[in-house]
């Protein structure tokens, strides 16, 4: 039996189909979201690599800002629910959940069932999300899957300490103005998604095990923000950027088992 989920971000698209509600068959990232071609190119990757097609999917749902625009998804599931649903089907063993995408962050806390028992969500401000690095990399003229390189090498963390996307851009010119060097400002950027990211976090009532999903978990910089801030582990799940569309997924298995 083969399942699909698909979340479509602010930012990106992803697709994951299972099978089975165990084997992940094809799970594909776009970097176009909603209101683009990004949904219809993500299923059209997702199809050509698996060779499957709708008619093949027992179930599919959708979830992201853009769930309800997916024709052919039989129930959409809020963000949250997947989120938790794939991390907990990754990571057993996880309690709180820090999910940083594109133009937001959300932290949610997990029960021993792997239900949802308190969230916090931040989608008012791109500080603390991708777009926010994004931003920064632009201004600093380093590749985004460069930063956590730059970073390592580091000699001090500089402060970041505008709350605004904005403002803090025109902090980091201020410092390059300065000659400070790149690594240490860079440093300072993570340093500041973390700050926002573990204010989210010590709302829910923070609890291990921590778990990171979402584009932003794969800046090695970051997580080592995180963990320095939270002065705790922090895991970095399988998959981190389709976490919500394998929540998606696995939501469209127990819905196909239903009916069986």
């Amino acid at each position: 039996m083969y399942t699909l989920g698909i979340d479509i971000g602010s930012a990106s698209s992803k697709v994951v189909i299972l099978k089975d509600g165990r084997d992940i068959v094809a799970e594909e990232v776009v970097q176009f979201g909603t209101g683009s071609s990004g949904p219809d190119r993500v299923l059209h990757q997702a199809f050509t690599k698996s060779g499957l097609t709708f008619d093949d999917m027992a179930k599919v749902v959708a979830t992201g800002y853009g769930r309800f625009s997916v024709e052919q998804a039989q129930k959409q599931i809020s963000e949250i629910s997947c989120h938790a649903k794939g991390i907990f089907f990754l990571v057993p063993t996880a309690r709180t959940i820090i999910d940083i995408g594109g133009q937001d962050a959300k932290a949610i806390k997990l029960d021993k069932r792997g239900m949802v028992s308190q969230f916090f969500m931040n989608d008012k401000c791109a500080a603390g999300t991708g777009r926010f690095l994004e931003v920064m990399s632009r201004v600093l003229e380093v590749p985004l899957d460069k930063m956590a390189e730059y970073d390592s090498k580091a000699s001090e963390v500089v402060s970041v300490s505008s709350t605004c996307t904005v403002f803090a851009e025109s902090e980091v010119i201020s410092h390059l103005s300065n000659n400070v060097p790149k690594e240490n400002i860079i440093a300072g950027v993570h340093a500041s998604v973390a700050s926002k990211a573990c204010g989210l976090a010590y709302r829910t009532g923070l609890e291990e095990d921590i778990v990171m999903s979402g584009g932003v978990a794969q800046n090695e910089g970051v997580v080592r923000a995180i963990s320095k801030e939270l002065q705790k582990k922090v895991i970095v799940a399988p998959h981190p950027q389709v976490v919500g569309a394998l929540g998606a997924a696995l939501f469209a298995y127990d819905e196909a088992k239903k009916v069986q």
